[in-house]
C-alpha cells in the first residue's frame, strides 16, 4: 500500500514540475517584448514590445527618407536643385528585423523558444539607390539646358584653297558613376543622426563633372591627313547646251565634298545614279553607236574625264577606264573617261596612304576639280598624248531609188580614227624620275556614207547599243 502511494506522489510530483515547466516555456516564448540588449541601425530597441516596434521604425524610416539633399552644380553657372533622400532613389528597411521577429511567431513552441534565446543583438539599416528617380530630375534634357550642346570641330576649305580647322567645342556631363558612389558614401546609414530637436541639416553633395566630346574632334579630323590642296584641274564647257550643263552640274555636286579614305575605290557609277537620284537628268547629247544623238544625261562623262586627269596627276591607280568611241572637245585626244550605265565604268583606288577630299563645282562656265589630301611637295607629275596612228576613213555606200543613174550622193562626211598613246612622267624635286606609257586608245574611224544609184546594199551588222556620256534605262547585255 505504501509502495502504491509512494509511486502516485511521485507521478503527481514529475506531471507537476513538467506543467511548471511547460507554463515557464510558454510564457518565456510568449513575451511581446523583444531581448535585452537589441539594437537596429545603432537604435536600442530591447523591450519594446514586438508587434509596435516594426511601426516605430516605419516612422524612423520615413524620417529618414524625408532628409533633404541639396545637389550643387558650379558651372558654367552655380545653381542648386533640392530633393529629399527618397525623391534621389534611396530606401530603408530591416527586413533581417522583420525575418527574425516572424521565426519568434512560427513554429512550434520548441522552434520559437529556440529562436529567442538565439535571437541576435545587432540588426542593420539596410540601404538601397536606384539612380533612376535623380536621373529623371536630372535628365539628358536638363544637361542639355544646363550645359549645352557639344559641337564637331569643322574643316572648311577658304576661297584661297586653303585648309582650315575649327576646334571642337566639348560640354560637361554629369558623372554618374562618381555621383552615384558619392550618394551612397554620404547618405545615412543608421538612426542615430536622428534628433526629435533639431531640424534635419541637408546634405550638401557637389554634383561631379566630366567633359563630353563630340564625334569628330580636331585630332580625328586631323588624323585623316587632309592638310593642303594637291591638285586641281578644269575644263571648259564651251557651247554646252542648258541641259548639258545641268547634267554636267549635277554629277559635280554628287561628287563635292566626298572623302575618299585610304585605299579606298572611287567608283563613279554610284555617283551617278546619286546625282540621278537627288537631281535628276535632262536630255543633251549622248554617243550612241559612234554618233551623237539625243539623250538623258548628256555631258555627265565630263566630270568623270575631269576627275580623272586629276587621279592622274597626282599618281593614283586607275582600276577601270575606258575613252570615248568619238574624241571630245574639252580635252586631248588620250585623256578622256567615258561612262556607260551598266557597262563602262571609271574607277580609281586611293593610293595615298591618307584621306582624300574632292571638291567639284561648275563656275564661270567651267568645271574645276580640286583634290585635298597629304602628298609630298617635291613630287609632281605630268601628262603627254601623242596620236601614233591615224585610222583612215571608211566608205560605205548606200543604194538610192531617186538617184540617177551613176549619180552619187554624200550624206555623211567620215572622221578618221586615231591610235593615241598617253605617257605620265614623274618628277622628284624637279627631275624625272619615271616616265611610262599608261593607257594606249583607239577612236574608230567614222564612215563616210555616199548614196548612189542601184541595188539596195545590206546594212553593216550592228552589235548592242551603247548609251556613251549618258544613262540608259535599258540593262546592257
Amino acid at each position: 500500500m505504501k509502495k502504491i502511494h509512494l509511486t502516485v506522489i511521485v507521478l503527481f510530483s514529475i506531471l507537476l514540475i513538467g506543467s511548471a515547466s511547460y507554463g515557464l516555456l510558454y510564457m518565456y516564448v510568449n513575451q511581446p517584448a523583444l531581448p535585452k540588449n537589441v539594437h537596429v541601425g545603432e537604435m536600442l530597441v530591447e523591450g519594446k514590445n514586438r508587434k509596435n516596434v516594426l511601426h516605430e521604425l516605419d516612422e524612423q524610416i520615413q524620417k529618414l527618407e524625408d532628409w533633404p539633399v541639396t545637389f550643387e552644380v558650379t558651372e558654367p553657372n552655380p545653381q542648386t536643385m533640392s530633393y529629399t533622400a527618397a525623391q534621389v532613389g534611396v530606401s530603408y528597411n530591416v527586413n533581417s528585423l522583420e525575418s527574425a521577429i516572424q521565426q519568434l511567431e512560427e513554429g512550434n513552441l520548441w522552434e520559437r523558444a529556440y529562436a529567442r534565446y538565439h535571437f541576435p543583438k545587432e540588426f542593420s539599416l539596410d540601404m538601397t539607390y536606384n539612380s533612376r528617380p535623380l536621373q529623371g530630375h536630372l535628365s539628358p534634357a536638363w544637361e542639355k539646358e544646363t550645359f549645352g550642346t557639344p559641337a564637331d570641330a569643322v574643316r572648311r576649305i577658304t576661297t584661297s584653297d586653303k585648309v582650315q580647322y575649327i576646334p571642337e567645342k566639348g560640354v560637361r556631363r554629369i558623372d554618374w558613376d562618381t555621383l552615384t558612389s558619392i550618394i551612397q558614401t554620404k547618405l545615412h546609414r543608421d538612426f542615430s543622426v536622428l534628433n526629435r530637436d533639431e531640424k534635419p541639416a541637408p546634405l550638401l553633395i557637389q554634383v561631379p563633372l566630366y567633359t563630353l566630346k563630340p564625334e569628330v574632334t580636331l585630332d580625328s579630323l586631323r588624323r585623316e591627313g587632309i592638310d593642303r590642296k594637291i591638285i586641281q584641274f578644269s575644263t571648259g564647257l564651251g557651247n554646252s547646251s542648258e541641259g548639258r550643263i545641268h547634267n554636267v552640274s549635277a554629277a559635280a555636286e554628287a561628287i563635292n565634298g566626298m572623302i575618299l579614305p585610304p585605299d579606298a575605290t572611287f567608283d563613279y557609277e554610284k555617283v551617278v545614279r546619286q546625282a540621278e537620284k537627288e537631281y535628276g537628268f535632262r536630255e543633251a547629247p549622248v554617243i550612241v553607236n559612234g554618233r551623237l544623238t539625243p539623250g538623258i544625261g548628256g555631258g555627265i562623262c565630263q566630270v568623270s574625264s575631269t576627275v580623272y586627269n586629276a587621279a592622274l596627276l597626282t599618281g593614283l591607280d586607275i582600276i577601270e577606264r575606258r575613252n570615248h568611241s568619238l574624241p571630245v572637245k574639252y580635252l586631248p585626244k588620250g585623256l578622256d573617261a567615258t561612262f556607260a550605265s551598266g557597262a563602262i565604268n571609271f574607277r580609281f583606288k586611293n593610293n595615298t596612304g591618307k584621306s582624300l577630299l574632292i571638291h567639284a563645282e561648275v563656275k564661270n562656265h567651267q568645271l574645276m576639280v580640286k583634290f585635298f589630301g597629304t602628298f609630298p611637295e617635291n613630287v609632281s607629275y605630268a601628262l603627254e598624248s601623242r596620236t601614233i596612228e591615224t585610222l583612215s576613213v571608211p566608205v560605205k555606200y548606200v543604194s538610192s531609188t531617186v538617184l540617177p543613174d551613176g549619180a552619187q550622193q554624200v550624206l555623211q562626211d567620215g572622221q578618221p580614227g586615231y591610235i593615241v598613246e598617253t605617257v605620265r612622267t614623274k618628277r622628284l624635286d624637279g627631275k624625272v624620275v619615271e616616265s611610262k606609257t599608261i593607257t594606249r586608245d583607239t577612236y574608230k574611224a567614222q564612215n563616210r556614207l555616199i548614196a548612189r544609184s542601184g541595188h539596195s546594199s545590206l546594212p553593216d551588222p550592228q552589235g548592242p547599243s551603247v548609251v556613251e556620256d549618258g544613262i540608259s534605262d535599258t540593262k546592257q547585255p
